[in-house]
């Protein structure tokens, strides 16, 4: 009996859970959408301009992997859209030409600044109750 009672707290929280990344992910979707931006985009635009903070600045690829939660293929198609839009540049690692570096663009760090209070705020609303 106790067993089945944490089983089923378990599977509630895991439940919450999914609501509110869903719920969050809707709200900055929805916010974002009239700048061309979803949620996905931002969180690579974020954390490039984290990660690469001075323009010019570059990241692999590899290391944005595992951190928007995309597979490596559909990241690749959202950093080649976010390219052909002007917001970021890839180009080879000449060191390991398997490597791929990004950059975020002028355009790209402009747009970025103008929308993450925009994300910061959706973030307030959803996650701070």
């Amino acid at each position: 009996m106790a067993a089945n009672t944490a089983e089923s707290g378990l599977e509630q929280r895991w439940r919450d859970i999914l609501s509110a990344h869903a719920r969050t992910m809707c709200e900055i979707d929805r916010v974002l959408h009239p700048h061309g931006l979803g949620a996905s985009d931002f969180e690579v635009l974020d954390i490039l301009a984290t990660e690469s903070p001075e323009e010019g600045d570059q990241c692999r690829v590899q290391n944005l992997v595992g951190r928007v939660h995309l597979s490596q293929s559909a990241l690749s198609r959202l950093i080649g859209r976010l390219e052909k839009d002007g917001l970021v540049e890839r180009s080879v690692c000449a060191e390991d030409r398997r490597g791929v570096w990004v950059t975020l663009t002028r355009k790209g760090r402009e747009l970025h600044a103008e929308v993450r209070p925009l994300q910061r705020a959706a973030l307030a609303r959803t996650l701070q109750g």
